[in-house]
């Protein structure tokens, strides 16, 4: 919400998915995105096939001020990975609630640790402060280019999916 509507909301409440569209440039080549919000599905249904098909790139949240929700970043990336039928995809870990440093159960390094595994890009951001929201999506759209560059499939045109 606070990406593309550039609102805070205090009292999200997501369903099963939402999907949201966003034009995005990046260097220099404007990307027109379909984001993918699944974050209201329980643990046992976190994703299925429909979202590893024609996905560009991934965005991992947890939220620094919830181990669980850290945990379960891994149990998610290897659900994808096994969609996928690859042995990695372009994906961004985003460290959530960055501003809420008393309440913090997952430290940076951890963060930082967990992304150099899954060889992702690590990012932390506050959508309250809206504190490096932005980045993390130039983040996500760096990492699909560096999938790209390395043998990955071609994005179609300026389009792009993340989830």
């Amino acid at each position: 919400m606070r990406y593309v509507e550039d609102a805070f909301v205090d009292s999200y409440y997501p369903t099963i998915e939402n999907i949201f569209q966003k034009t995005i440039t990046h260097k220099g080549q404007e990307y027109d995105c379909d984001i993918i919000d699944t974050a209201g599905q329980d643990e046992y249904s976190i994703l299925n096939s429909k979202h590893a098909i024609g996905i560009h790139g991934y965005m991992l949240v947890y939220s620094i001020a919830s181990r669980n929700s850290f945990d379960m970043v891994q149990t998610v990336y290897d659900k994808i990975l096994n969609y996928t039928g690859t042995e990695s995809v372009p994906c961004v870990i985003v460290g959530q609630k960055s501003d809420l440093h008393v309440q913090r159960q997952v430290s940076e390094a951890e963060g930082k640790q967990l992304a150099a595994e899954l060889k992702a890009a690590w990012i932390e951001v506050s959508a309250r402060h809206n504190a490096n929201v932005a980045k993390a999506f130039e983040a996500m759209l760096g990492e699909t280019d560096k999938g790209t560059q390395e043998g990955g499939p071609e994005p179609q045109g300026s389009k792009c999916i993340v989830m």
